[in-house]
């Protein structure tokens, strides 16, 4: 099924038959991903004295209760309200769902004993290129990133750098493949977390950080058609299931 879409100034005709769903789906296992030193995720049947909600235990329907943090066990998006006093909600401020994104490939490069992203390496791969969203897939890129166990393990990271050019050059939204774009061990300083959204400055709130994707290795880099959905949640962040469409 193909869509014409007026986007901008530009029309972008869209295949709609063919989404790349890049989200990571979320498991009550020991093999879902995790990070930040929290257990798996939980989905279990409510249960009432003797009455298990559940029709395999002789329930009429299923009724299952889920608990997980939406940082630490899948694909998330959040907003500035994670790194600020004041409570601000990713449902309230993400009021936009489709924009124009730019997937892009990039080997993190090490530095002073860890693996970083760095402003040349995003400059190499974007170039001169508008968008307001920029997908980041790390490489290697194998599938083990959907049951990996980050805790303790200092995954790469982008520089505050690499933060500082993508909100010069006008990207609303990161989506990257690692549970942080700040390193996991930095004393709170969330360099790169607080230069995107300008905590110093006039405050992005618009602006988001999706983390935990996964972009499968059939997909190209090149420019889509990104539709970010999120879980209405009233909090800093809610789990998200962004959608990747090819431009014919």
């Amino acid at each position: 099924m193909l869509a014409t879409i007026q986007y901008n100034s530009r029309k972008l005709q869209i295949d709609l038959s063919q989404p790349i769903d890049i989200s990571m789906p979320l498991r009550a296992s020991k093999d879902n991903v995790n990070a930040w030193y929290v257990g798996p995720p939980k989905i279990e049947p409510v249960k009432d004295r003797e009455w298990i909600a559940s029709v395999a235990e002789g329930s009429c329907i299923n009724f299952n209760a889920i608990s997980f943090n939406p940082h630490a066990h899948g694909t998330h998006t959040e907003c500035v309200g994670h790194i600020t006093e004041k409570v601000h909600s990713i449902n309230e401020n993400l009021k936009q769902f489709f924009f124009l994104a730019e997937v892009i490939t990039v080997a993190p490069e090490k530095l002073n004993g860890d693996f970083v992203i760095s402003k040349k390496q995003l400059q190499f791969a974007i170039g001169n290129k508008k968008r307001d969203a920029i997908v980041i897939r790390t490489i290697p890129n194998t599938s083990e990133k959907i049951t990996m166990q980050y805790s303790n393990t200092n995954p790469p990271y982008l520089l505050e750098e690499a933060a500082v050019y993508l909100r010069e050059k006008g990207v609303k939204h990161i989506l990257i493949d690692l549970p942080s774009v700040d390193k996991e061990k930095d004393d709170c300083k969330l360099l790169a977390h607080n230069a995107f959204w300008n905590t110093k400055g006039k405050m992005r709130m618009d602006a988001t950080i999706t983390e935990f994707i996964y972009v499968p290795n059939t997909v190209d880099d090149g420019c889509f058609f990104l539709n970010l959905q999120i879980a209405p949640f009233e909090n800093d962040a809610a789990p998200s299931k962004p959608i990747l469409y090819k431009i014919i």
